[in-house]
């Protein structure tokens, strides 16, 4: 009875404003400012980060002729493109490499989890950790593994598991450091 009749009651009115909401200026004794003045003018960033600033996209003028040149040594040599056709076959790859092991151990986590939850029978908790760390291992090293074996030549399609890819790839990236 007593929560209906305070229910009814009016509000709390503060009589006293708020100390945020100042109607005067108030000026600090030691340093003599106003708090409550502000500039006219209004505040400008003046981040000159990359990615922040206006793009200048033309090089500048003693750049021109030597990047020209690399262009040009650029166009006329094959080595530095990749067709089309190889990218696709390292994406699908590298798709493959990494998803099956990332399958396999989101899967056996829900495994593990409902014969905890139905208590079946009593697993070691060392074993999900083993699984886990093998199978999201394989996954990370999947990404390179996917690039290596795929074969990098347009024509030739290459083999299954790319174990042949993978060792002709591995010596021509360890030639390429050398030379």
């Amino acid at each position: 009875m007593r929560t209906l009749l305070s229910s009814q009651n009016p509000l709390l009115l503060f009589q006293k404003p708020s100390v945020w909401n100042l109607r005067s200026s108030f000026t600090h004794p030691t340093t003599q400012q106003s708090l409550t003045s502000h500039p006219t003018t209004s505040w400008k960033l003046h981040a000159n980060a990359k990615g922040f600033g206006a793009r200048n996209t033309s090089p500048p003028a003693s750049l021109n002729k030597s990047a020209s040149d690399d262009n040009n040594n650029n166009n006329n040599s094959d080595e530095d493109h990749l067709p089309q056709v190889v990218l696709e076959r390292i994406i699908a790859r590298i798709l493959v490499s990494v998803g099956v092991p990332l399958a396999t151990g989101i899967a056996s986590l829900h495994f593990f989890g409902v014969v905890k939850e139905k208590q079946l029978f009593d697993l070691p908790l060392w074993i999900p950790l083993v699984t886990t760390f093998l199978t999201f291992g394989l996954s990370a090293v999947g990404i390179a593994y996917g690039s290596l074996s795929s074969s990098w030549d347009a024509e030739k399609q290459g083999s299954l598991l790319g174990f042949e890819e993978a060792k002709q790839n591995w010596v021509e990236i360890w030639n390429e450091d050398d030379g």
